[in-house]
C-alpha cells in the first residue's frame, strides 16, 4: 500500500517507444530482417537527458548601438544645394561663351567680323543694303526661338523712324498751310524730333535688345526695358499731343488734329493719318514690352541680373 505513493509523478523518466516490442515477442525472421536493413532503427543511442548550455549573456549595451538616431547635418544637404546651383551658373555661363565663340567664328566665315590690329573685333555694316549704316543680321545671330520677336522689335523702330518722318511731312504741312511765325517754331521741333529720336532709339533700346538676345546678358535687358518704357511713354504722349510739355502742333496727334482741322482740311487729315501711326506704334510696342518681359521673366534672367548688378557695384565699390 505504501510502495504506491513512493514513486514521484513528476520525476522525469527515460524515454520510452509504446510501440517497441519485447525481445521475446520479435519473430526471428523479422529480427533478420531488422540486421539486414541500413538503417537499424534499434542501433540508435537513446537520447541523453542532458540539455543545452545557455548563451552566455550579452554585454551591457550590446543592442543601444541600433536603438540610437543618427544625426545628419542638415548643412550638408544646404551646402550641396548651394554646391549645385553655383554648377549650374558655371554651366549656363560656359554654354553662352561657348555659344559666343560658335557665333563670332561663323559671322569671320562668312567676312561679317574682323578684327582690327590692336586686336578689337569689329562688326561689319551691312545694313541697309543700299547704304550699310549698321550691323544687323537676325537670322543668324539671334536664336531661332526669338527671331519672330526680334523682327517685330526691329518692326517698332522702323514704325517710329516712319511716325516721325510723317510727323515731320504733317508739320510741314502745317507750317505751309498758315501757322505763320508758330509754324517755324514747330517745324524745327519736328527736325530735332526725328534726327535725335531715330538715332536714340537704336542706341538706347534696340541695340541693347539685340544684344540682349544675342548674348543673353541680362544687364542689357534691363537697360532695355528702361529706356523701352520711355519710348512707349512718348509715342503715346504723341498720340494724344496735349499742349503741356512741347507747345504748339509739333506733334501730329489727336488734339492738334481737332484744333487744326476746322481751318485747313488737308492739314487736319495729315495728323490724323499721324494720329493712327503713333497709335499703332503705340500698340506693337507694348506687345514686344510684354513678350520681352516674358522671355526675360522665362529663362531666369531677373535673378541672374540682380547677381551681375551686385558683381558690378562690388567691382566698382573696389
Amino acid at each position: 500500500m505504501a510502495r504506491r505513493y513512493d514513486s514521484n509523478p513528476f520525476e522525469e523518466e527515460e524515454d520510452v517507444n509504446p510501440f517497441a516490442l519485447e525481445p521475446d515477442m520479435v519473430c526471428p525472421r523479422t529480427r533478420d530482417i531488422q540486421s539486414d536493413l541500413p538503417f537499424n532503427p534499434s542501433s540508435i543511442p537513446p537520447a541523453s537527458n542532458s540539455r543545452l548550455s545557455p548563451l552566455p549573456s550579452e554585454p551591457a549595451g550590446f543592442y543601444n548601438d541600433y536603438g540610437t538616431t543618427v544625426d545628419i547635418p542638415l548643412d550638408t544637404s544646404n551646402d550641396m544645394k548651394k554646391k549645385e546651383k553655383e554648377l549650374k551658373i558655371k554651366e549656363e555661363q560656359l554654354n553662352k561663351r561657348e555659344k559666343e565663340l560658335k557665333r563670332r567664328e561663323e559671322a569671320a566665315a562668312r567676312g561679317m567680323i574682323f578684327v582690327d590690329p590692336a586686336g578689337i573685333m569689329i562688326e561689319e555694316k551691312n545694313w541697309p543694303p543700299f547704304f550699310p549704316i549698321i550691323h544687323h543680321d537676325i537670322a543668324s545671330e539671334i536664336p531661332i526661338h526669338v527671331q519672330r520677336l526680334q523682327y517685330v522689335a526691329f518692326a517698332s523702330l522702323l514704325g517710329l523712324v516712319a511716325c516721325l518722318l510723317w510727323n515731320f511731312i504733317a508739320v510741314t504741312a502745317a507750317w505751309i498751310g498758315g501757322e505763320g511765325a508758330n509754324g517755324v517754331r514747330i517745324w524745327f521741333l519736328a527736325i530735332i524730333y526725328f534726327i535725335s529720336g531715330v538715332p536714340g532709339a537704336y542706341f538706347l533700346w534696340y541695340r541693347p535688345l539685340y544684344r540682349a538676345m544675342r548674348t543673353e546678358s541680362a544687364l542689357r535687358f534691363g537697360w532695355f526695358f528702361l529706356f523701352y518704357l520711355l519710348h512707349i511713354a512718348f509715342v503715346i504722349y504723341a498720340a494724344v499731343a496735349p499742349p503741356i510739355i512741347f507747345k504748339g502742333k509739333s506733334l501730329a496727334g489727336i488734339l492738334a488734329a481737332v484744333d487744326i482741322v476746322g481751318d485747313h482740311l488737308i492739314v487736319g487729315i495729315f495728323y490724323f493719318i499721324g494720329f493712327g501711326m503713333f497709335c499703332l506704334e503705340s500698340l506693337v510696342s507694348i506687345w514686344v514690352l510684354q513678350k520681352v518681359y516674358r522671355y526675360f521673366r522665362g529663362t531666369g534672367k531677373a535673378a541672374e541680373m540682380k547677381r551681375e548688378a551686385a558683381r558690378s557695384a562690388m567691382r566698382a565699390a573696389i
